[in-house]
């Protein structure tokens, strides 16, 4: 097999073509979810409008986990790594652990959502841009504070609360569920009845595009929950040679693609900062470059016409 550094082998041993294949999309796939979440954290980042409001930060938030995930491909997808008790190359958890940062994220900006939409008097009260920025700290505190007690204790005890932990997941993912209901119903029947003006729109759109990303991220993410609680619980469910070749895995991961872009799509104001930060400059460089090749171009034509 080949190896890199004559330490981790590669994911794949390029006997098969399906082999290139899964070594070709990684790097695609982790390249891409690189340029596009991290142009969402450098739009919302350069961007005052959007600083300002909370539902921005916590999409800031997810958007810096989906950056790092994207990142993490390029070792959970290339190398030859196996997350769990025991592992294999593994890193302790804390490349997978920027799903679970999300996981959190995602109930605190269901809660956000309905105080702002049901209860707007108390929102603008008592949740500030601080709250809100305390609470995205807490995700990333709580799920990596949890991974330091389980590198240092022994490794019995590490897998029974790692099994605890999917215990309290399947908790979070069934709240996650229940928001995402009253968040649709809301949005169906209370809005519609607010009169018409660009409160309302924020709102409605607010509130589209976390239960659509709330939605997309169960979806993806359920294969891979069910399969986990299956092999805690029966001891069963479905192994995989590494984690490049769990399709699950694949599934999950995937969400550092799909959030950002739900996110792009959903909100103008977004699409345009990030336009405006990232891609319009880009292409704003290369346009000026070819047409300054163009220029040089026709200038050296000119000069040899008046020699000839």
């Amino acid at each position: 097999m080949v190896t890199f550094n004559l330490t981790v082998p590669l994911s794949v041993d390029f006997s098969r073509p399906e082999d290139y294949l899964i070594f070709i999309f990684h790097i695609l796939f982790a390249t891409g979810s690189v340029l596009l979440a991290g142009s969402v954290v450098i739009g919302i980042m350069s961007t005052r409008a959007l600083r300002s409001q909370n539902r921005f930060i916590f999409m800031l938030n997810t958007s810096i986990s989906d950056t790092l995930t994207g990142c993490s491909v390029f070792y959970l997808g290339l190398f030859d790594v196996q997350e769990g008790y025991p592992s294999r190359n593994g890193t302790y958890y804390i490349l997978p652990s920027f799903l679970g940062v999300n996981v959190l994220t995602f109930v605190f900006a269901q809660f956000d959502r309905y105080l702002a939409v049901c209860h707007p008097f108390f929102y603008k009260r008592y949740i500030s841009r601080g709250v809100v920025i305390g609470v995205c700290a807490l995700c990333w505190i709580y799920t990596y504070s949890i991974l330091t007690v389980q590198s240092v204790v022994p490794v019995a005890f590490a897998a029974q609360m790692n099994a605890f932990g999917v215990i309290v997941l399947q908790v979070i993912v069934a709240v996650k569920v229940l928001m995402t209901i009253k968040l649709y119903m809301i949005t169906r029947y209370q809005l519609s009845r607010e009169a018409p003006g660009t409160d309302k729109e924020s709102k409605k759109e607010s509130l589209r595009i976390i239960v659509f990303v709330v939605i997309c991220f169960l979806i993806l993410w359920a294969p891979s929950f069910v399969n986990i609680s299956v092999k805690y619980v029966t001891k069963n469910g479905l192994r995989f040679k590494n984690e490049a070749t769990n399709l699950f895995a694949i599934m999950a991961r995937f969400n550092a693609l799909s959030t950002p872009a739900l996110y792009i799509w959903g909100s103008p104001a977004l699409r345009a900062a990030v336009w405006n930060s990232v891609w319009g400059k880009i292409f704003k460089r290369r346009k000026t470059r070819v047409a300054s090749g163009h220029v040089k171009s026709a200038k050296g034509g000119e000069r040899i016409l008046s020699i000839t």
